[in-house]
């Protein structure tokens, strides 16, 4: 036999090694970087913004869009370009892992390799690994479902239970808090079972002031009022409130004092800084319109008494 006929029968026996399973490999692999590469033209395109308009934002976000009643402002906007952000990565790493595995997978059933103590081997290790990582997984899931549901974004103040502050970051898995000592809080999103967000939407704040039990109630709640409407216009507020001052009346009675009660609705956050703004008015128009505070009907009843 010569050495023609050997070496053409030699490659015709090993023709599937040679040609074919490298041929598959290749193929498999070009088929996973094109699933791969449109797949991620898929998430960016419903994760980044189009050049044609100026949505100011995500697309992805107007199907998880605020709230019904949300305000559109830049704060609002660079919030969604977060969360869509944020949940096109996680997209893109699950995507790239899945593939990566089918990838392996496919080329070492090519190469006769038996890959069912591989699945079975990875299913024990995702088992173990899910147990050993519980925490983490939940903190996981917990930070992307509050990011679709956008619960609260950087910027917020929020009340987390016994934490309160301004979020400073948000994460899949940790949301730092600055709380108003200036103390910087990790909180686990696992770990969050309620949050109320003072900073979406609207605020309201409520004022409340308190006057002597034996003045004339009717007329210091006429005073508060007005001047808590004309407080409501000055320069210093006026683009913060977003309504007029409302007096629900006399919240308590005590033996000491009569506390009265308005309301206000303003932006999300300045609701502190009104509600500052508009006690310090009140409680001037009380000075002149000589209506006491408690204090002051203490000191004239002892003033008496001394006489």
């Amino acid at each position: 036999m010569t050495t023609q006929s050997l070496a053409f029968e030699w490659t015709d026996t090993n023709r599937t090694w040679l040609i074919e399973t490298p041929i598959r490999i290749v193929c498999f692999i070009v088929a996973a970087l094109v699933v791969r590469w449109l797949l991620f033209r898929v998430i960016d395109r419903v994760t980044k913004p189009r050049a044609s308009r100026d949505d100011g934002g995500k697309r992805l976000v107007r199907g998880l869009r605020e709230r019904a009643g949300a305000r559109s402002s830049p704060k609002a906007n660079a919030r969604r370009a977060q969360r869509a952000k944020t949940i096109g990565s996680v997209l893109k790493s699950t995507v790239s892992v899945v593939i990566l595995v089918w990838l392996v997978l496919s080329i070492l059933s090519e190469l006769d390799v038996n890959i069912a103590p591989f699945i079975a081997s990875a299913g024990i290790l995702g088992l173990a690994i899910g147990f050993g990582a519980q925490h983490l997984v939940a903190d996981v899931v917990s930070g992307v479902f509050m990011m679709m549901e956008d619960q609260y974004g950087v910027g917020d103040i929020a009340d987390f239970g016994e934490v309160i502050g301004e979020i400073e970051s948000v994460g899949l898995r940790i949301t730092t808090v600055r709380d108003m000592d200036g103390t910087l809080w990790y909180i686990r999103n696992g770990e969050i079972q309620r949050v109320g967000n003072m900073s979406q939407d609207f605020a309201v704040a409520r004022l409340e002031v308190p006057v002597a039990v034996d003045a004339d109630l009717e007329r210091a709640q006429d005073v508060a009022l007005s001047a808590a409407l004309r407080a409501a216009r000055d320069a210093e507020i006026v683009e913060e409130v977003l309504g007029e001052p409302e007096m629900l009346g006399v919240q308590e009675v005590t033996s000491s004092h009569a506390m009265l009660r308005m309301t206000v609705t303003t932006k999300p956050g300045a609701q502190w800084g009104v509600q500052r703004h508009l006690r310090s008015r009140v409680l001037g128009e009380f000075e002149r319109e000589s209506i006491r505070l408690p204090m002051q009907s203490w000191g004239a009843a002892l003033a008496g008494a001394a006489r």
